[in-house]
C-alpha cells in the first residue's frame, strides 16, 4: 500500500494545531488531520456549559509565538478560546489538512508507514503518526446504580443542551471537580432547587478576574512586550504556587503550605457556617488534585435553595435519588459533572499496534505507563504520542504543547540533516529517562503528602502520578531542545 500523506495528525485541538503547525516549519505540506468532532477547538468546541472559562490566566493560555492582544478578561469565557482556535486555525493555513467528522478506530505499523483506520471510510496511510487526543477528551459516566433509569432530564456537562431551560427545576449535579467549579454558581440562579453530589472536595483560590482595560488591549497590540511580560508574570506565579510547591513539595514545601492556606482564607471568607465549611475542605495535600480558582463557587452553597449532599449515592430510580443513609430527593434534572476518563478509554484513545505487534495500551497498563520526554515509545517508529505518560509541564497546557513542538523540531531536524527518514526511540534511552522522573517524583506530593482521599485523575490504575512531568517548565523546554540524538535509532 502507497503511503498517501507524509503525517497524520488525530486530534484538531490546540495540542493538534500545534503539532501541524510545527511540521509545516519543517517543510510538510502533505498533511491530515482527523477529527472526531464537527469542529475544531479540542475540548474549547466540546465544552459549552454556562459559566465555561478558562482557568488560569488567559495570557499564559495561547501559544507563546501567537498572542492573542484581544482577551476581554483575565481569565477569557469560553467561547473566546475557540474563537482564539479558530484564528489559529486560519492564519497558519490549517483548516485544508482537516477532516471532521471522522472516527479513528486503530493505528497499525506496517513496515515502514502507518495504517489509520476508521469508523466510516477507507484506511488512510502516513509515513508518521501523531496523536492529539487530549487527556480531558473522553467523558466519564458514573457507576451509579440505576442511573440509566432515571426518567428526568440528563445531562452530561461535555455534552450541554443549550435548547433546555433549567429555570424552575430540581437539579442535582454529581461531581465537583473544576468544571462544576464553574458550573454550579450558574446553575444556582436559575434552579428552584439545586442539591450537589459531592464524593471530594476541591482546593479553591481566590479568582483575581477582572475585564481587561481597552487601553491595556492597545497595548497589548501595538507593543506586544507589554503581554509577554503579563504572561511571563502569570506563569510565575503559578510556577511557584501549582507547580514547585507539587512537585518539588519536599524542597518547597512551604510554597504548598502556602498555596492551602490562601484556599482555606478564601473558604472561611466566604462560608461563616462551620460545618458547611468542614465539608467543602479537602482532607488531602494541596496539589493531590488540580485545584481551581472561583469567586463564587462556595457562595452558591450559602443560597437557602442550595444544599451540598456528602452522603454517598445508593442508587438513582426514575425519579430522583437515594443516599445511603436511605434519604431521598425528588430531582426533575440530573448533571453530570463527572469529568473524563483518563486511564479506562483513553492512553490510548484508540488501539496502536507498534512493531512486533506490541498494543500500546496492553504494554502501558502491563508495564508501568511511561514515555521518552512524553513523546515517544519504543516499538512505535515515527510515531509522536502528545498525550502521554509524563508529557504534562507546567500548569498552563500550552507549556507542554510548545515544550512537544520543540522536541519536534529539534528530532525532525536531526533527521534531515542524517539523509534519515525514520526514527525510534531506544529502549535504554526510555528506561533512563523513566527511573529519572521516578526519583524525581520522589520530591513531589503524591508520593510524600497526604493523596490517598483525593480521587485524582492525576494517579493511574498502578497508583503512580504519571501525568505530569515532575521538573520545572523551564528545564523541560530546555530538554525539548537539547535531549541528546543518540537517544534516538534514525535510519532510512
Amino acid at each position: 500500500m502507497s503511503t498517501q500523506y507524509d503525517a497524520v495528525v488525530v486530534g484538531a485541538g490546540f495540542g493538534g494545531m500545534g503539532a501541524a503547525i510545527q511540521l509545516t516549519r519543517l517543510g510538510f505540506d502533505n498533511l491530515l488531520i482527523l477529527e472526531r468532532e464537527s469542529d475544531l477547538g479540542g475540548t474549547w468546541h466540546v465544552n459549552h456549559y454556562p459559566g465555561l472559562a478558562v482557568d488560569i490566566p488567559s495570557a499564559t493560555y495561547s501559544y507563546s509565538f501567537e498572542p492573542n492582544p484581544n482577551w476581554s478578561r483575565l481569565f477569557a469565557p469560553g467561547q473566546e478560546l475557540k474563537r482564539y482556535a479558530s484564528h489559529v486555525a486560519d492564519k497558519y493555513g490549517l483548516r485544508k489538512y482537516m477532516r471532521f467528522n471522522t472516527v479513528v478506530t486503530g493505528a497499525v505499523w506496517d513496515t515502514d508507514h502507518w495504517v489509520v483506520s476508521l469508523r466510516d471510510g477507507m484506511p488512510v496511510t502516513a509515513k508518521y503518526l501523531l496523536t492529539a487526543t487530549g487527556f480531558l477528551s473522553q467523558p466519564k459516566m458514573p457507576n451509579i446504580a440505576g442511573v440509566d433509569t432515571f426518567e428526568g432530564k440528563v445531562i452530561h456537562t461535555a455534552a450541554w443542551d443549550d435548547g433546555y431551560d433549567l429555570a424552575g427545576k430540581r437539579v442535582a449535579v454529581i461531581g465537583t471537580g473544576a468544571t462544576a467549579v464553574q458550573l454550579i454558581p450558574e446553575l444556582s440562579k436559575v434552579a428552584a432547587e439545586l442539591t450537589v453530589y459531592q464524593r471530594t472536595p476541591i482546593w479553591v483560590s481566590p479568582k483575581l478576574d477582572f475585564p481587561v482595560p481597552p487601553a491595556l488591549r492597545r497595548a497589548f497590540a501595538t507593543v506586544p512586550l507589554t503581554q509577554r511580560l503579563a504572561r511571563f508574570t502569570g506563569s510565575a506565579i503559578l510556577e511557584l504556587l501549582m507547580v514547585s510547591g507539587v512537585l518539588h513539595y519536599k524542597q518547597l514545601r512551604a510554597a504548598n503550605r502556602v498555596g492551602e492556606l490562601w484556599c482555606r482564607a478564601h473558604l472561611r471568607r466566604q462560608v461563616r457556617d462551620p460545618e458547611l465549611r468542614r465539608k467543602l475542605t479537602p482532607d488531602y495535600s494541596f496539589g493531590c488534585k488540580r485545584p481551581t480558582f472561583s469567586n463564587t463557587y462556595y457562595r452558591a452553597f450559602t443560597r437557602p435553595h442550595v444544599t451540598l449532599e456528602t452522603t454517598s449515592i445508593a442508587k438513582i430510580d426514575p425519579t430522583g435519588i437515594v443516599t445511603t443513609d436511605g434519604q431521598r430527593r425528588d430531582i426533575d434534572v440530573l448533571v453530570l459533572a463527572t469529568g473524563f476518563d483518563l486511564w479506562d478509554a483513553n492512553f490510548p484513545a484508540f488501539e496502536i499496534i507498534g512493531k512486533e505487534g506490541r498494543d500500546l495500551g496492553k504494554w502501558w497498563r502491563d508495564n508501568r505507563f511511561q514515555a521518552y520526554e512524553g513523546v515517544t515509545i519504543p516499538k512505535f517508529p515515527n510515531f509522536i504520542s502528545l498525550n502521554s505518560p509524563y508529557s504534562y509541564s507546567g500548569l498552563s497546557y500550552f507549556t507542554t504543547i510548545e515544550t512537544q513542538m520543540r522536541h519536534i523540531d529539534r528530532l525532525f531536524t536531526a533527521m534531515h540533516k542524517r539523509g534519515a527518514t525514520d526514527f525510534e526511540v531506544t529502549q535504554s534511552a526510555n528506561d533512563a529517562f523513566l527511573t529519572r522522573m521516578t526519583e524525581k517524583l520522589g520530591d513531589s506530593v503524591f508520593v510524600l503528602g497526604h493523596c490517598a482521599t483525593a480521587n485524582s485523575y492525576y494517579f493511574n490504575p498502578h497508583g503512580e502520578a504519571t501525568l505530569l512531568r515532575p521538573s520545572s517548565t523551564v528545564s523541560a523546554l530546555r530538554e525539548a531542545g537539547s535531549f541528546p540524538i543518540a537517544d534516538y535509532t534514525l535510519t532510512r
